[in-house]
């Protein structure tokens, strides 16, 4: 009768241990992730009211003499308003995005409380809570 030697390498538990590690690691990691990603969506609400709609409203006015009005809304920069098509030169932007919170983003023109007044337009997002209060993000 011949002994065996025991080879090197890991048992089934020593296998089960470690897989059970990895699965408790991904767990509180991926819990995590909002933290990690979760404050950028107010830099991405702030970018787009601030400077991305921007790029599209200033066209649209150079074309058509002013800002879209608040019931026109942000779609007159992908379709001509009614009866405005003859000097309507876009679509100025591709879409109009979604806030970072899946709500859309609100406009006013004339606007009220940016620094141009009633000049300029109002563009803002309800932020996190979806509802206008303190934590909105506008371009004022």
């Amino acid at each position: 009768m011949t002994l065996r030697s025991r080879t090197a390498g890991f048992s089934l538990i020593e296998i089960l241990i470690v897989i059970a590690l990895i699965a408790v690691l991904a767990t509180v990691t991926i819990g995590n992730l909002d933290n990690v990603f979760g404050g950028q969506q107010e830099k991405v609400a702030d970018i787009f009211v601030n400077q991305t709609a921007k790029i599209g409203l200033t066209p649209y006015k150079l074309d058509m003499g002013n800002y879209p009005t608040t019931e026109q809304g942000l779609q007159a920069l992908i379709r001509p308003p009614a009866g405005k098509e003859a000097n309507w030169d876009g679509p100025y932007l591709e879409e109009i995005p979604l806030d970072p919170w899946k709500n859309p983003y609100q406009y006013k023109f004339p606007g009220s409380k940016n620094i141009n007044g009633a000049r300029g337009y109002d563009i803002w997002s309800h932020g996190p809570d979806g509802t206008e209060s303190a934590d909105d993000i506008g371009n004022w």
